[in-house]
Formats: C-alpha cells, sequence, structure tokens
C-alpha cells in the first residue's frame, strides 16, 4: 500500500472509532433528502407513486451507506478525503433536490448524481490503494457492479415513465444483490465478509444516527405543520400529542430496547463485515417504516378531522408495519429471535385498515400511536438474553 493510503486508513488500536465532525456535517445533506422523500410520497398517495419513492428511497440509502463503510476504513479526517466527501455531499444535495421530480424533468440530474457518487467514490478510493492493498480486489469488483448498474441508471433516466421505473428497479435490484455474492463478478473473483475488516461499533453508532436523522425530520415535519397553523384548535393539539408519542415510541423500540446489545453484537463478532451487511438491509426497512410514519403523521396534523381515504388509510398502517418488520429482522439479528411483540404489532396494525376508512385521521394517528406504544411497553418487559 502506498505511504499517503497508508496514512489515509483509521487506526485500529481496539477502541472503538469515534464518529468524526465530517461524519456529522455529511449527514446532514440526508436530513433533507429523508423531508424531500416524505413529502414525495405525501403528494403522490398510489401505488405507483409509493413504487417510484420506494426507489428513491433505496437509492438514497444506497449513497450514505458505501459512504458510511468508507468512512469506516478510511480517516475522514486526512484532509484529501474530507475534501472528497464534501464533493459527495454537494452531489446528494442536488439529488436530493431533484427527488420530487425524478420521474418527471429531472430524471437524469438524479440519476447522474446518483451514479456519480456511487461510481466517483470507488474509484477515488482505487486511486488511493495501489495493486497490493487488501481492499483493492474488492473496490474493482466494487467498480464494475457500479458500471453495470449505471448503465440501468442513466438509461432509465432517458426512457419514459413506465421504463424508468423498470430499468431504476434493476439497477437498484443489481447494487443491493451485489454485496450478497460477495461482489462476486467474472474474472474479478469475489470477497467473503470476513474478509470486510470493518470496525463494528463504529458501523453500529452510524447506522444509529441516522434513525436519529429520520425521527428528527419527523419532529421538523409536525413543528412546522403547528407553526403553519393558524388557529391551534383542539383536534390540531390532540394531532401533535399523537404524533410527538407514536415518534416517542419508534425511538424507543429501537434506543430504549436494542441499540446498545447491537453495538455489543457486532463489536464482538468474529464476522463484523457479515453482521454489518445485515445492519445496513435492515435499516434500509427501519428508516423507510419512519419515512412513512412521519407521511401518517402530517395526514393527521394537516386534516385532524378529515375522513381517510383508502391511501391515506394504507400509508398510516404501513408506516407501523415496515417498521415493526425491519425492528424485528434487527432484533433476530442481535438476539437470534423474532419478538412476538412485534408479530402482534404488525398484525394489529394490518388490521386498521378497514377501522380506518370508518375513522378520521386524528383517530387513526392516535391508533397507531398507542399500538407502537403498546409493542415499545411490552418489548421493555420482555427479558432479553444476551445477543446470540
Amino acid at each position: 500500500m502506498t505511504g499517503h493510503a497508508r496514512a489515509m486508513l483509521r487506526d485500529r488500536d481496539g477502541h472503538h472509532a469515534r464518529v468524526t465532525f465530517e461524519e456529522l456535517f455529511f449527514d446532514l445533506v440526508y436530513v433533507f433528502a429523508v423531508t424531500q422523500l416524505s413529502h414525495t410520497l405525501l403528494h403522490h398517495l398510489s401505488l405507483v407513486g409509493a413504487l417510484e419513492t420506494l426507489i428513491l428511497w433505496f437509492a438514497v440509502w444506497l449513497g450514505w451507506q458505501y459512504t458510511c463503510w468508507v468512512t469506516n476504513w478510511f480517516d475522514p479526517e486526512h484532509p484529501r478525503l474530507r475534501s472528497f466527501l464534501f464533493v459527495l455531499m454537494l452531489l446528494a444535495l442536488v439529488m436530493a433536490a431533484a427527488i420530487p421530480d425524478a420521474f418527471g424533468d429531472k430524471g437524469l440530474v438524479f440519476a447522474g448524481c446518483f451514479v456519480a457518487i456511487q461510481l466517483g467514490r470507488t474509484l477515488f478510493v482505487l486511486s488511493q490503494l495501489d495493486r497490493a492493498a487488501p481492499l483493492t480486489a474488492n473496490y474493482r469488483r466494487i467498480a464494475a457492479w457500479f458500471i453495470l448498474s449505471g448503465c440501468f441508471w442513466i438509461a432509465g433516466a432517458l426512457a419514459g415513465h413506465e421504463l424508468r421505473l423498470a430499468l431504476w428497479a434493476i439497477a437498484i435490484l443489481i447494487e443491493y444483490v451485489a454485496p450478497m455474492t460477495g461482489f462476486a463478478f467474472p474474472g474479478l473473483g469475489r470477497s467473503r465478509t470476513s474478509e470486510w475488516t470493518i470496525e463494528g461499533g463504529h458501523l453500529a453508532e452510524r447506522c444509529q444516527l441516522f434513525v436519529i436523522v429520520a425521527l428528527g425530520e419527523t419532529l421538523l415535519a409536525t413543528g412546522a405543520t403547528l407553526a403553519r397553523g393558524e388557529a391551534w384548535s383542539t383536534p390540531l393539539l390532540s394531532a401533535l400529542g399523537a404524533t410527538f408519542l407514536g415518534t416517542l415510541a419508534l425511538w424507543w423500540l429501537y434506543f430504549g430496547t436494542s441499540s446498545k446489545d447491537a453495538t455489543a453484537k457486532i463489536t464482538t463478532s468474529d464476522d463484523p463485515g457479515r453482521i454489518g451487511a445485515w445492519f445496513n438491509y435492515v435499516h434500509a426497512i427501519l428508516v423507510a417504516g419512519i419515512i412513512v410514519c412521519a407521511v401518517g403523521n402530517d395526514l393527521a396534523m394537516e386534516h385532524p378531522d378529515g375522513h381517510a381515504s383508502l391511501p391515506q388509510v394504507l400509508v398510516i398502517a404501513a408506516g407501523p408495519v415496515l417498521y415493526l418488520a425491519g425492528s424485528a429482522i434487527y432484533r433476530r439479528v442481535v438476539y437470534g429471535r423474532i419478538p412476538a411483540s412485534h408479530l402482534a404489532g404488525i398484525a394489529a396494525a394490518l388490521a386498521l385498515a378497514p377501522i380506518g376508512l370508518n375513522a378520521n385521521l386524528l383517530v387513526m394517528g392516535w391508533c397507531t400511536t398507542l399500538l407502537l406504544a403498546a409493542v415499545a411497553i411490552w418489548e421493555s418487559r420482555t427479558r432479553r438474553t444476551a445477543p446470540a
């Protein structure tokens, strides 16, 4: 490995690698991205709108999590990497700004920025490594996969709406499946997760901080809607209570019951790369649930007395279902079991759909809040074994 590449590597002294201010600054762009995603879904409450938002969310998450792995291996405080992180921030900011019209006139802007982030980051890392470095072979494979997926991203941006949806779905599938195969690519071999020598505590903390980013966005949206209200009526204040307590329940289900054990799990694992890969997939579902819950919060805050339509009922129920499903898998990774509390919560959330068609949005908001709070209390009182 060259001297300048070696200087960029994080120190592996056996202690938990701290999250740097550069990484926290980088995450601020994703507050905006999460806001854009929730507003896009809010204004496109349909099956097609949900699929579009899901694809855009998966792209946003991919851009963040691959950068997270780079800053796990390399020191973000090194001037070269710090400068490149700021370039990625600018690209992510433009990409996030294009989200509302990504399936319209700004498709090429969104796709171009995303490909530049994914492929540009990979080529930058390769430029800092010599041919014999342990990470070089893996980043060559990653570059090959990103070139392949990039073709689908750009082709989709140049295609019509329906074809764009299909091509971008293929691109997303390519980038999510690649790590499952060890980035296996013809002529380039494959890697094993045991070769991904990550610092587990740092990766766990980065995922936890993104959950904070997503929860913070839901609170910002709630506060902004309250500020816009000309008269703070009783229904509006009741909706405020429901959305705040619901967000608190989401926080407690993650940070109050499992996040410390998750950190211990990955830190002490013989194969932290495998656990880290699971964390990335699981958090994609968890944060998607938070985003959808934020849309339900917006509906309850803006129209507390409004009768819930079928799309609104479905999105309000889908938020807890997604979040609890992600949380259940998270606990399966950490404790080796799927908790009964989460399965019961998912069943209850699904049962809310027919009830919601005969209720207003405020009632639906309180139902989901009480459901999440019940699961949080149940899980808090469940005796948990040490991480499996």
